[in-house]
């Protein structure tokens, strides 16, 4: 499955309206567009579940959300999963860093121990109201101990009773190849534009074994160029028109927005009430 990521409910609507199948809320997309801020940490859970609320409010499809290193301990993992469930998540994702967390793609991660990673997800798994919300287990280990760690790593939280795991970050074709085949659960692929993977054709990721293609910021990225491009024209030009090639049109900014059913709402609820 190709998912992309959203970080805010308009490029959720927008991910839905283009036929995709599930929407992953990102963690570095909202810290970026909400803060201006880099994936250091900086988001807090009350500020992601307002974000997966307002996504699940806009869209029906599933959302994967990422909760980063679930706010804490394993206490704050239960707590955590609790709150993004009645939020509107359908699986969360919880990674073996130290608070505060990196980007998988940064330099200078440091994990967890295994032992309390195996905890997080115990909590994790214990959290949930139905095991129709999926518990996916992520591991940055590649880049501090090494390929066969993370393995390790992953198949202890497999044991804690993940439903889904996560190697970030493997450096070669050959690492993601081998991943599927040593671990027996569903797969996450991140593919990150400019990062530490190689990038793979989602046909080939799934010939591989992997469940799960993740583009999670590059909805964002191609926004950022967007953003630049019509705003260089504009500080050039002094006006932008709606032929230039550089923006949606004014409709479909408000079909996405759903203005015409405000409309309808609108017209249907309007007073009868006549003037005397």
């Amino acid at each position: 499955m190709l998912v992309p990521g959203a970080a805010n409910a308009l490029s959720a609507r927008i991910i839905a309206d283009l036929g995709f199948e599930a929407v992953y809320v990102t963690g570095a997309g909202i810290t970026n567009i909400d803060l201006g801020l880099p994936d250091l940490g900086f988001l807090s859970l009350p500020q992601l579940t307002e974000q997966t609320a307002a996504i699940r409010d806009a869209v029906t499809l599933p959302l994967i959300v990422d909760a980063d290193t679930g706010f804490g301990n394993a206490v704050n993992v239960h707590h955590t999963v609790r709150v993004l469930e009645r939020a509107g998540a359908n699986a969360i994702q919880i990674e073996d860093q130290v608070f505060p967390k990196r980007c998988g793609h940064f330099a200078g991660k440091e994990l967890i121990s295994m032992g309390e990673m195996r905890g997080k997800i115990h909590a994790a798994v214990d959290a949930r109201s139905t095991q129709e919300l999926l518990i996916i287990a992520r591991t940055d280990a590649r880049a501090v101990e090494g390929f066969q760690a993370a393995v390790d790593r992953a198949f202890v939280s497999i044991e804690a009773g993940a439903d889904v795991t996560f190697v970030e970050a493997p450096e070669s074709v050959e690492e993601m190849r081998r991943i599927p085949q040593l671990l027996q659960l569903p797969q996450v692929a991140n593919m990150v534009i400019g990062g530490s993977t190689p990038i793979v054709g989602a046909s080939d990721l799934s010939e591989m074994g992997f469940a799960i293609a993740l583009y999670a910021n590059v909805a964002l990225q191609g926004a950022i160029l967007g953003m630049q491009n019509v705003l260089r024209e504009l500080k050039k030009r002094g006006s932008i028109e709606e032929n230039s090639g550089l923006l949606a049109a004014f409709t479909e900014r408000q079909r996405l927005v759903q203005k015409p059913m405000c409309d309808e709402l609108e017209r249907r609820y309007a007073s009868k009430d006549q003037p005397k």
